[in-house]
């Protein structure tokens, strides 16, 4: 490690760490202004909008744009290097330009571990905290959730319909359960209502009757009300489209492999998010690739010029990023694939400019 790449390192590192504390005091400004009406309105203590709703939003928005200002920070300090011709004395000393990317890949890398780690631990946690808060001192009403047409797996062979649920009164219509053993169906249970007793933690169904299967035949049973053990909680009817943001990484694939098991709809989108918490800082390294090559160059329009290729070149990744994991959730591409594909993408362009930078 030279003096030369120490120089390098805290360049880009102090860079992006500025960057990134100005850029979030101002959205919590901006954020803070727009919602404190509605935190005043309902009573928010101060205490709780600094410590679990501000302090809560910093790392949640920090990483969220990681990448773009790693990327707009080479861009800048790279071509004020340029053009105080810095990176020419340094070349014509003898360092070869693949040399020279060894410290901004070091600093690259330490972004990216850093905003892995908090994606996957720190965030999941703070994300938690800042729904509960934005329930309670945001949202004017409570938010109650109604679930139609709900199929589930609950266990390996057990099936349960609802025709209709809604978590105001833990209602619900239409209730089916069937039991299969080796592909054969053994059992089957109708009932017209089902409700959640939260004091005995059962599940109350009302003008039931079951029908058995058997090799002899089948039997039928009936009744007016009986309490039944499912594995099945109220609380899986009351997931926001965003819950999988309140999970750790172990969390989140514990809950993948559940909705796997019950058949839900709900696992492409979880896989995305699980491959995009390692896909959006890994493009931190590409985007350094790219921004050093593009900004290495003296050029007449100067920084200037330098910022606003790297915006555009930026924004478009993001652009695609975006675009491709809706393919991902509809089913028309995998998860990992359309999480990935920018960064393949952008990889093959990184490699083009780096090619010409040399020269």
């Amino acid at each position: 490690m030279k003096k030369i790449d120490l120089y390098i390192i805290r360049k880009y590192l102090g860079t992006y760490f500025g960057a990134i504390i100005l850029i979030v005091i101002i959205a919590v400004i901006f954020d803070l202004s727009e919602k404190m009406d509605e935190f005043i309105e309902n009573e928010a203590p101060l205490k709780s909008i600094i410590m679990d709703y501000c302090l809560n939003f910093i790392p949640y928005f920090a990483v969220l744009f990681a990448p773009l200002f790693s990327f707009i920070a080479v861009i800048f300090f790279t071509s004020r290097m340029a053009y105080n011709t810095e990176l020419i004395a340094i070349l014509s000393s003898g360092v070869s330009f693949p040399r020279l990317l060894i410290p901004y890949f070091t600093a690259g890398i330490f972004i990216m571990v850093f905003n892995m780690a908090l994606g996957n631990y720190v965030i999941p946690g703070a994300n938690r905290i800042r729904f509960e808060f934005n329930e309670r001192y945001y949202h004017k009403e409570p938010v109650r959730f109604i679930a139609d047409d709900v199929h589930k797996q609950i266990s390996p062979g057990v099936f349960v319909y609802l025709g209709s649920y809604t978590s105001r009164t833990n209602f619900g219509t239409k209730f089916s359960m069937e039991r299969f053993e080796k592909g054969m169906l053994k059992s089957k249970l109708f009932a017209e209502e089902i409700r959640w007793d939260s004091l005995t933690s059962v599940w109350k169904i009302k003008n039931y009757y079951i029908r058995n299967y058997s090799d002899t035949g089948q039997t039928l049973i009936s009744g007016a009300r009986m309490d039944t053990l499912l594995n099945l909680s109220p609380d899986e009817f009351l997931l926001r489209d965003n819950v999988a943001e309140t999970m750790n990484l172990q969390a989140l694939n514990k809950f993948i492999q559940k909705m796997r098991l019950q058949g839900s709809t709900r696992v492409n989108s979880l896989l995305v998010e699980r491959h995009k918490r390692f896909s959006f800082p890994f493009s931190t390294l590409i985007l350094t690739l790219i921004g050093v090559s593009v900004s290495s160059r003296k050029v007449k329009g100067g920084i200037g010029m330098h910022i606003g290729i790297g915006m555009l070149i930026s924004f478009t990744y993001i652009l695609f990023q975006q675009f491709s994991t809706q393919f991902a959730i509809t089913g028309a591409m995998s998860p990992f694939l359309a999480t990935w594909l920018p960064n393949f993408l952008f990889a093959i362009v990184a490699l083009f400019l780096y090619r010409i930078a040399p020269k």
